[in-house]
């Protein structure tokens, strides 16, 4: 196996060459930090697939409308304990799908 370390310059490069419009700066970046913290958490590196987190993850404009996706869903903490949810700072999410 052959690893390379990946800076989050790199990590939104890697998006934007295969899936420019798939998640805004924020989002890449709130995954970003997300994947190196679990990264490290696990003492394993993550395998960066661009592909795979495309089809895993998704981002929404707010908390409500990731709630109102799911019809078993109605507050933010049942969310939470369904799936991985990550705050952007300009008030959207991105979650793990489920």
């Amino acid at each position: 196996m052959i690893v390379t370390t990946v800076t989050s310059n790199a990590f939104h490069d890697a998006f934007n060459a295969m899936r420019p419009n798939q998640f805004s700066y924020d989002a890449l970046e709130a995954m970003f930090n997300f994947f190196e913290e679990l990264s490290e958490d696990m003492g394993e590196p993550f395998e960066l697939d661009v592909i795979a987190i495309c089809c895993e993850w998704i981002e929404f404009d707010s908390m409500a409308d990731a709630v109102c996706e799911y019809w078993d869903i109605d507050t933010r903490e049942d969310l939470r304990d369904y799936t991985t949810v990550l705050e952007l700072r300009n008030g959207g999410v991105v979650i793990q799908q489920f």
